[in-house]
């Protein structure tokens, strides 16, 4: 049987169809080109924001009438959507839908279609299974055949779920209490996706420097990152991030550690939400503004060639003029290389739901994110200038319109030519042309590149 699954949302859901797909490959069940060729259908979901899960709904109430006229067609939905707690209403609203799988967890699609199976089917079943099991570790992933050799860039959970309860944010509520993976299951992870080509691992948590935290004198952050490091040099994996950051967990002996792993890449990803201190505490962020912009001196000092990431929410209830100007005034005073811009949109059962007001009008919202996202372009075109005329290191992805596309180790996006097969190796780039989304360059010894129609790429 084929499978299609379609992923909406955040690098953990990446993550989780990744997991689900390994699952079905471990059954014999190959990935579809398109879904119209598949016979089993899984719509992964979002709900963090209402634009992600109205995507979704859309996308599920598309596969109605297909499960009417075809309903042998196995259809699942995965996800926030779903969460830890089962959903009656929502099995009530896709009536047509066969599996809810919460997040993480692909057991019961995997029940579900080893039920449907006649007994000749479930012999050769378990007799595939027997065979991996003498080659496969836990922890071990699959990827789909047409990934494997190809994959360059894959993600890694570390720590699933969340137990600090910001006021606006769904995430515990869909995702339950914090539960960090063993060391060897996520090594193991890690070497499986290396002997299939991937060159480069995210470790992921929804606060991922909490990782060990739930466990008694377990392992913090900096420890897996050494582990995984010397798992790296041993298997060919060139280059290791991990995102999201909480201001409250970055510590200096996880800075250290970045700064002396040199795969470890200089890239943090610390979400600041807002720049002033009221609509903070609203937020129940556990931090002030002036802590922020020390911890952001703190990185900077141990960490130089550092690239720091943060993510802002505009239109929080209840925040002024004054308070938003707070935030862009931060904004333009740390220059930071990427900032992730939302307009906040009330999530059900969160306490921002039941106890604010979301009192910002929209075409409020929408404004403040234009002024944000106008003056962030304005700051990267400034820091990406500075690479004019550098040669930096780009771990190549893939070929875009005819042009290789990678990323520096601060995750900076940068194009060059070259007739070479450059996907998953190293490349020395010099940088010969600079805009706030992406970088243009040539390899050494080349002729320089035209750039009188450059192309303007948004990064991911």
């Amino acid at each position: 049987m084929h499978y299609y699954i379609w992923t909406y949302g955040c690098q953990m859901n990446s993550a989780d169809s990744q997991l689900l797909a390994s699952e079905l490959e471990r059954m014999g069940h190959t990935a579809a080109a398109a879904a119209d060729e598949a016979d089993i259908l899984v719509v992964n979901t979002c709900v963090v924001r209402q634009s992600a899960e109205d995507k979704a709904f859309g996308r599920l109430d598309s596969l109605r009438e297909l499960k009417r006229e075809q309903p042998e067609k196995v259809i699942g939905v995965m996800g926030c959507m779903v969460g830890v707690r089962d959903s009656l209403a929502l099995r009530k609203r896709l009536p047509y839908v066969d599996v809810f799988l919460p997040p993480s967890e692909p057991a019961l699609l995997v029940d579900f279609l080893r039920s449907r199976m006649g007994e000749e089917e479930s012999v050769a079943l378990e007799a595939r299974q027997r065979e991996q099991r003498d080659l496969l570790q836990d922890g071990d992933l699959i990827l789909p055949l047409h990934e494997q050799g190809q994959l360059i860039s894959a993600h890694v959970p570390v720590v699933y779920g969340c137990s600090h309860a910001c006021t606006f944010c769904i995430i515990p509520f869909r995702r339950g209490v914090e539960r960090s993976r063993s060391v060897g299951e996520i090594t193991s992870h890690v070497r499986s996706l290396a002997r299939q080509g991937v060159k480069e691992v995210t470790l992921l948590g929804q606060i991922v420097d909490r990782y060990g935290k739930d466990v008694p004198d377990g392992p913090d952050l900096a420890d897996l990152l050494r582990v995984v490091h010397r798992a790296a040099e041993e298997t060919g994996v060139e280059r290791i991030r991990f995102l999201t950051s909480h201001p409250n967990w970055m510590t200096d002996k996880l800075l250290d550690t970045v700064a002396e792993l040199p795969r470890v890449m200089p890239q943090i990803e610390v979400p600041v939400q807002a720049g002033d201190n009221e609509v903070l505490a609203n937020m129940k962020r556990g931090y002030t503004v002036e802590q922020y912009r020390r911890l952001i001196e703190r990185i900077r000092t141990r960490v130089p060639d550092v690239a720091i990431h943060t993510d802002i929410i505009v239109g929080f209830p209840g925040e002024t003029e004054a308070q938003f100007e707070h935030t862009y005034d931060l904004l333009a005073e740390l220059k930071l290389d990427k900032a992730h811009l939302a307009a906040y949109s009330p999530r059900p059962n969160t306490v921002s739901e039941r106890r604010m007001t979301d009192d910002v009008p929209h075409e409020e919202k929408d404004r403040r994110f234009q002024r944000l996202d106008g003056l962030q372009a304005q700051i990267l075109a400034d820091i990406n200038g500075r690479w004019l005329g550098e040669t930096v290191q780009v771990l190549v992805e893939e070929q875009h319109k005819g042009k290789w596309r990678g990323r520096t180790p601060q995750n900076k996006l940068v194009f060059f030519e070259d007739a070479a097969d450059w996907k998953g190796r190293l490349a020395d780039v010099e940088i010969t042309w600079t805009g706030p989304w992406s970088m243009q360059g040539r390899l050494p010894g080349a002729q320089p590149a035209q750039h009188d129609d450059p192309l303007v790429v948004f990064a991911s």
